[in-house]
C-alpha cells in the first residue's frame, strides 16, 4: 500500500496505534513502527503519547477518543457550547479510569485527565464534530464540574451563567447538583442561582450550617449569607 491510501485509510481514525497500522497493511508489527517512525519524520502524523498516534489536529476529537470511558467537560466544553469566548489551551477529560499519565503536552494545547468516582461520571452526551463522535459534558454539568474541580473561579462560572441565562437548563442543573449530592457545591450554586431569580426550593434541605468561602479561588474574608452559609468573598 503506498504512502496516499495509508494516509487515507488512517484518517478515518481519531487515534491509532501500530496494531491498526499493522492490520492496514497486513504486515509485522516491527515493519508497522517503522513506518510510523517515517510518517512521524514527514509530520505526516503525531504522537500523542505513547503508541498513540493521529492524523487529526482538532484537540476536541483527540482528546475524546484517547481512553473510554470518558467525556470532556469545564472550559472546553463550555466553549463548545459557545457559553465563553475564552479560547481554552487545556482540555479537561473526565474519565473513571486510572491513568499514570494524567497530562499530556500537544502542540498549542494539553489534555489533563481527571479521574473521578462513579457517582459523577454522568450529564454528558454524544455529539460530531469534524465526522467524529465526541463525548462532551452537557452545558449544565460543565459548569458543575468546573466548580467541582476547581477548575474556573466561581466568580467566572457566574459570569457565564449570568450572561447565558437562556442557554441553560436549571431544573436540570438543580437536578445534577442534588444528585452529587455535596454540600459545599449546593450551598455556592443555590446562593448564585437565587441572587439570579431562579426557583432553588429543592436545594434549601442541603444547607448545613457550616459556612465557606462562596469562591474557593478567594480568602474566606467577607460578609456571610445567613440563608445560603456562604462568605461573599467576592461581589457577584
Amino acid at each position: 500500500m503506498n504512502k496516499i491510501n495509508l494516509l487515507k485509510e488512517l484518517s478515518r481514525y481519531a487515534v491509532f496505534d501500530v496494531k491498526i497500522v499493522s492490520d492496514i497493511l497486513n504486515k509485522s508489527r516491527e515493519y508497522s513502527k517503522l513506518v510510523i517512525y517515517r510518517l512521524k519524520q514527514e509530520k505526516l502524523i503525531f504522537e500523542i503519547e505513547r503508541n498513540k498516534y493521529t492524523t487529526k489536529k482538532e484537540p476536541l476529537v483527540i482528546a475524546s477518543n484517547l481512553v473510554w470511558p470518558s467525556y470532556i467537560s469545564c472550559w472546553s466544553a463550555l466553549r463548545y457550547y459557545n457559553l465563553t469566548e475564552q479560547l481554552p489551551e487545556t482540555f479537561f477529560v473526565i474519565t473513571t479510569r486510572a491513568r499514570k499519565k494524567r497530562k499530556i503536552n500537544m502542540e498549542n494545547s494539553k489534555i489533563i485527565f481527571i479521574k473521578v468516582s462513579g457517582k459523577y461520571f454522568f450529564g454528558y452526551a454524544k455529539e460530531i464534530l469534524n465526522d467524529f463522535e465526541i463525548f462532551i459534558a452537557t452545558k449544565e454539568k460543565a459548569l458543575i464540574d468546573s466548580a467541582l474541580f476547581k477548575k474556573i473561579s466561581f466568580s467566572e462560572i457566574f459570569d457565564i451563567i449570568q450572561n447565558n441565562k437562556d442557554e441553560l437548563d436549571f431544573d436540570l442543573l438543580i437536578n445534577y447538583l442534588i444528585k452529587i449530592k455535596n454540600k459545599a457545591l449546593i450551598k455556592r450554586f443555590g446562593f448564585l442561582l437565587d441572587s439570579l431569580g431562579i426557583n432553588t426550593l429543592k436545594l434549601n434541605k442541603y444547607i448545613d450550617y457550616k459556612y465557606i468561602p462562596l469562591d474557593y479561588a478567594g480568602l474566606a474574608k467577607g460578609k456571610k449569607n445567613k440563608k445560603w452559609r456562604v462568605i461573599q468573598n467576592v461581589n457577584l
